[in-house]
């Protein structure tokens, strides 16, 4: 009899297919739930990081001109000047390489880089052109 009761607790052990597909189910529904939230925050973060990367670097323009009184040539010469360590990457177009200058406006002003901008043509969460920025 005790060989009985040891058998059928052997067969009793492990999950049911029911089982198995019941937690499976739940853990697609809160995947569903979570994922769209998740990818939100990884844009919104992107965006923090240009929002700081342009500041940074518009700090470094206005520092270079109050110093060497024209704008930089170009924005290694703000790496050369020490104004920054390096070109900080574009976060949306993951390239250093996409940054849009644009000049100063006066024409009799010595130097090409008054501001500078994302080159990504995408809209951000608000609504507004990351290019715009």
């Amino acid at each position: 009899m005790k060989r009985h009761i040891l058998k059928s607790s052997r067969l009793k052990q492990g999950f049911t297919l029911i089982e198995i597909l019941v937690v499976l189910a739940i853990i697609a529904t809160l995947l569903s739930l979570v994922t769209p939230r998740y990818f939100d925050s990884i844009e919104k973060s992107k965006e923090t990081i240009l929002k700081q990367d342009l500041n940074m670097m518009r700090d470094a323009i206005d520092k270079f001109f109050s110093d060497k009184n024209s704008y930089p040539t170009t924005l290694d010469d703000l790496v050369t000047h020490k104004y920054l360590r390096a070109i900080p990457e574009d976060p949306i177009t993951e390239s250093a390489l996409s940054w849009v200058i644009t000049p100063p406006p006066d024409i009799n002003t010595v130097g090409e880089v008054y501001d500078v901008h994302s080159g990504a043509e995408a809209t951000a969460l608000d609504g507004t052109l990351y290019a715009e920025w």
